[in-house]
């Protein structure tokens, strides 16, 4: 118990130390490339939650730029997931602005999303964390110039799962959306129904990643290996056919191998409304952000040193539009 108390309050510690990396979001003075942080009252719970929101380096206000919302795992914060996936630095490069919320937590820490099926408190109160995401996209688009048919949204792991189910009820608002170690549905305990997402409000363009080593997630789905309990969730294959299927793709396939073999890239790009779908699996990689902040420390002649998921996901990204005919009043 001791020892629990001291990881909690150096948690704590830590995450006051992250939130002063951002500074509060003014109305008067925003300076490209740098990170703010905003409170937003959502009344549908009566709780007060923050994001924070990367403005990219050469940023004019007159100007409307895409927005990459990305979503952090469970455990995290939008300051780590700012950290280790390395989108503000990217962001800077390519000229997006990126949108960070903030999960449900304890002091600002083991922070989780209502992804349905998972996970933590904010599952277990049925916190509306599709209709908080809904609000900082809104809340950002009427502070700067959003490009509106250009907002994407990346999760990892509980973000991944709360980004499948946003992309399956809020498709409308998104161009295309990168899930990343996440299942479209599962069952919280054995004694509880199985869940998934609802049927998506249209075809979205869908790029997924997954560690074929990933305890927590598995590829083949299943009870989790890794934290015990009786949690499970849909495999990875069951999860990807669901938005194949949904996005009328045809059953031509397109595979070829990456990083010496060590990625293996499947393609489904005869799809309705250009909502192609594209998995990537990485071979030998657990439940981890496959991206430079830890691949560049792998070691020289690793063929996965220094791969980025963020830059492939940004690709990925730049080649989709949200597609006008389809759009709906907010």
């Amino acid at each position: 118990m001791v020892n629990m108390w001291r990881t909690l309050i150096f948690l704590f510690i830590l995450s006051l130390f992250q939130a002063g990396c951002a500074t509060s979001l003014s109305k008067d003075h925003v300076e490209g490339g740098k990170t703010y942080k905003n409170a937003v009252d959502i009344r549908i719970n009566g709780f007060r939650r923050t994001y924070l929101v990367h403005i990219p380096s050469g940023y004019k206000p007159e100007t409307p730029l895409p927005l990459v919302v990305v979503i952090h795992g469970a455990f995290d914060t939008a300051e780590g997931m700012e950290k280790f996936s390395r989108f503000s630095q990217l962001a800077d490069r390519e000229g997006f602005m990126v949108l960070y919320p903030n999960g449900m937590g304890i002091l600002g820490f083991l922070q989780h999303w209502n992804a349905g099926h998972c996970c933590g408190k904010a599952a277990d109160d049925q916190v509306d964390d599709v209709g908080f995401v809904a609000a900082t996209i809104a809340d950002v688009g009427g502070r700067f110039k959003v490009d509106r048919d250009r907002i994407y949204m990346v999760g990892f792991s509980n973000g991944g799962m709360l980004t499948y189910r946003f992309a399956a009820e809020r498709g409308d608002l998104l161009a295309a959306a990168a899930p990343m170690a996440a299942s479209i549905g599962g069952r919280p305990s054995e004694d509880l129904p199985e869940w998934r997402i609802p049927e998506p409000v249209r075809p979205i363009p869908i790029i997924v990643f997954h560690g074929l080593s990933d305890d927590d997630v598995s590829y083949e789905g299943g009870v989790s290996r890794h934290r015990g309990g009786t949690r499970s969730y849909w495999s990875v294959e069951k999860s990807v056919q669901f938005w194949v299927t949904r996005n009328g793709c045809s059953p031509r396939v397109v595979s070829k191998e990456l990083n010496a073999g060590s990625v293996l890239l499947t393609s489904w790009v005869d799809c309705k409304d250009k909502a192609d779908v594209a998995l990537y699996l990485i071979r030998d990689w657990g439940h981890v952000w496959p991206g430079s902040y830890f691949t560049a420390a792998l070691a020289e002649g690793d063929p996965l040193r220094n791969f980025d998921a963020a830059e492939t996901i940004w690709d990925f990204f730049k080649s989709h539009r949200r597609q006008p005919e389809i759009l709906r009043p907010n």
